[in-house]
């Protein structure tokens, strides 16, 4: 596999793996959250490297996806006292986190090499440095499979997929009826806790190709944009991922043409893709009560030609 292809499948993937619980991330109205749980990834890391001593363990990851879901708990408690409002305890406990983060690796890691412009911004082509190789029997060849990054987003993509397949009624009704969901005996705080435990593992997965910052986007772009054109939740899912196929897609060539970063070229991508379907969807939407009104009036226009030839022929008396 090419090197080129196999970036391009990783940012595919990577879209897709993001997208799919950005939709219940948006209808909740936590699509902030996600940008809290992307800054504290950094804490998270440097946690895990401390017990792993390897920048490629898998031990990162837990502890990044860790430190995001002490972000949801935090601001579920905080929530709870009812002493704040609004997203006001979200911006309490990820700003201590992150810091906390950047503390500890001036104090204790200075010395190793952490490149925190790729964690904030996200280097896809750097993380799809590492190729997957393998040693065909026999022959003297290597068959290269792909970067390592694609199958670690594969991976994410598809415990998301089982999921949200296993959980998706569960899910539906916490989101739009949690009073209901517990009456039948849905454990919703549980399942929200697993959820978000979820969305923060994906989250801290794509770090590496999106960056803690522009992770968002992929996170919240394509359901927003799918929201905009069905109000059906089936219809919404395969919307979703096709924008956010079609957005990586576009973006990542956009920002190949132009030699720009290609996360943000995703991200630019995204934002044009939305404007345009908003922009589509409120003329119709538009027009459509403009139609409606006119029909319930009884009045229905007509060219200005058309209704002077009907004057003209009308008879007298």
């Amino acid at each position: 596999m090419s090197f080129l292809l196999g970036t391009t499948l990783v940012a595919v993937v990577m879209a897709v793996a993001c997208a799919l619980p950005g939709v219940f991330v948006v209808l909740r109205k936590n699509s902030m959250l996600v940008d809290g749980i992307a800054h504290a990834v950094l804490p998270g890391i440097i946690v895990g490297y401390a017990f792993s001593q390897n920048l490629d363990s898998p031990w990162l990851i837990l502890g990044a996806a860790l430190a995001g879901l002490v972000v949801v708990l935090g601001n579920e408690y905080l929530t709870r006292t009812g002493l704040l409002a609004g997203d006001a305890p979200q911006g309490l406990v990820f700003p201590a986190l992150f810091s906390i983060g950047v503390i500890m690796v001036t104090a204790n890691f200075a010395n190793i090499h952490l490149d925190t412009h790729a964690v904030l911004v996200g280097d896809l082509n750097l993380a799809s440095f590492q190729q997957l190789n393998l040693q065909m029997p026999g022959r003297a060849d290597v068959v290269s499979l792909g970067p390592v990054y694609l199958y670690v987003m594969l991976a994410v993509l598809l415990v998301n997929v089982v999921f949200h397949a296993v959980y998706y009624r569960h899910l539906k009704l916490t989101t739009f009826d949690s009073q209901f969901a517990r009456a039948l005996g849905i454990p919703t705080g549980t399942l929200n806790t697993v959820f978000m435990f979820l969305v923060s593992v994906t989250v801290t997965a794509a770090f590496n190709g999106a960056g803690a910052i522009l992770v968002i986007a992929l996170v919240v772009v394509p359901p927003a944009t799918a929201y905009l054109l069905t109000d059906r939740l089936p219809v919404v899912f395969g919307l979703t991922i096709a924008i956010a196929a079609i957005g990586a897609l576009g973006g990542f060539w956009a920002a190949y043409a132009v030699n720009a970063a290609t996360s943000a070229g995703m991200s630019v991508f995204y934002g044009v893709v939305f404007l345009l379907v908003l922009v589509i969807s409120r003329s119709a939407r538009s027009w459509k009560r403009k139609a409606s009104f006119n029909r319930s009036t009884g009045t229905m226009r007509v060219p200005a030609a058309s209704a002077d030839a009907g004057a003209i022929d009308e008879p007298a008396g």
